[in-house]
């Protein structure tokens, strides 16, 4: 990592958060609940083909100088540094992306998630998976259902890795368990996190310069978007569907309701109807 320093009364400022400072359970809680709420994920700098820095001079400022976001690695590496500067006795992991993949599908090590050391017991945090993004760490005991403030989720032990599962549709209709990625506990460091963004951000391939992706997790919902269909999911189950016809209009949904800063919103919208994301 890098020596730059990390302003953490900044980070509580962005976040808006006046909570306990301590190392402890409680905030690492509650910092976890409000970060998604506040930051939310996006990856506009991938569709506009501008390189993404993740050392931490480059992170704070485009999240704290400049009120932007960012994907998997800017939200956790952000979320580390934070706990770091607390004391928190936190990790870098890696994993594998299986969400919308067959269960047995091998995926590149694509996502960065956490892993904390606490009181004798190992949490895992994630502060960046888009659209189900964790509201609150998990507790590494497989196999038992675990609520956060929107889904419950569980991590699954299978074999020589562990699988991030979140339970889709509620109680109400029954449920129904999805992986969101697998992992193990080997550590990752910046310059793993550095390779995998690099690819994201620039290969031909990568979903990241063809696809619109952002979300955000509100108390009582969650934003989703994915190119220019608007998903809304309430607390409870319900789930709302707009489709966003043009370039105006998508930019102002994601000022407005998923409170993304959009850097040239002429450029950004010529690049929508570019990638055909839009029509107009």
């Amino acid at each position: 990592m890098s020596d730059a320093p990390f302003d953490i009364d900044t980070y509580f400022a962005r976040i808006g958060y006046r909570g306990p400072t301590e190392a402890s359970l409680a905030t690492l809680k509650a910092l976890h609940r409000q970060h998604p709420q506040a930051i939310p994920f996006e990856n506009i700098d991938a569709l506009m083909g501008v390189s993404v820095g993740l050392d931490p001079a480059s992170l704070q400022d485009k999240i704290f100088k400049r009120g932007r976001s960012g994907y998997c690695f800017e939200h956790n590496l952000i979320f580390m540094h934070a706990l770091g500067a607390l004391g928190f006795n936190v990790s870098g992991l890696a994993a594998r992306v299986l969400w919308g993949q067959p269960e047995d599908a091998v995926t590149a090590r694509s996502h960065m998630l956490l892993r904390i050391e606490l009181d004798g017991k190992t949490y895992i945090a994630d502060v960046g998976f888009g659209g189900l993004t964790l509201t609150a760490p998990l507790l590494l005991e497989p196999d038992i259902e675990q609520p956060t403030p929107h889904e419950a989720f569980r991590i699954h032990e299978a074999g020589d890795h562990f699988r991030l599962q979140a339970k889709i549709g509620g109680a109400k209709i029954g449920g129904d368990w999805r992986t969101l990625y697998r992992f193990d506990m080997q550590r990752a460091y910046e310059v793993d996190y550095q390779v995998s963004s690099h690819f994201l951000s620039t290969h031909p391939n990568s979903h990241f310069l063809s696809t619109l992706v952002a979300a955000r997790a509100l108390p009582d919902r969650r934003y989703a978007l994915r190119n220019n269909r608007l998903s809304t999911h309430h607390l409870g189950g319900r789930t709302e569907q707009q489709e966003i016809a043009s370039a105006a209009e998508l930019a102002d949904v994601l000022e407005n309701q998923l409170a993304v800063v959009i850097p040239d919103r002429a450029a950004f919208e010529a690049r929508l109807r570019q990638k055909n994301i839009v029509e107009t």
